[in-house]
């Protein structure tokens, strides 16, 4: 019984590792290729949220008073514009496409 737990703790590492590994291998090639729109190199962090947008959306809708419907309009944001502002709230300079959408009725879209 123990020999099969340490097998299994073996390979989830292995996992991890080999995840980590692609990871960061991805985010080197995003940040030397990466460029704004305007011209100028992406900030690191903003390359980082591209990555996961669900960890990322997890930390932005941390202090909502709704976290699903919050996760959920992060998301889709995050998927359009391939980044999320750092905190949970404010930050829009650093994703201006983030905070460029909005709703029908001129409100933000994204949280």
């Amino acid at each position: 019984m123990a020999s099969s737990r340490f097998y299994l703790a073996s390979l989830l590492l292995c996992v991890l590792a080999i995840h980590l590994a692609e990871s960061h291998h991805v985010l080197e090639h995003q940040k030397l290729t990466r460029e704004s729109t305007d011209g100028s190199p992406v900030s690191e962090s903003a390359v980082v949220t591209a990555l996961n947008c669900g960890g990322a959306c997890v930390i932005r809708c941390s202090k909502s008073s709704r976290p699903n419907l919050c996760k959920r309009a992060c998301g889709t944001c995050c998927a359009r514009c391939k980044c999320v502002p750092p905190g949970t709230y404010g930050n829009y300079d650093s994703c201006p496409c983030y905070a460029a959408l909005t709703t029908r009725g001129g409100a933000h879209k994204c949280p």
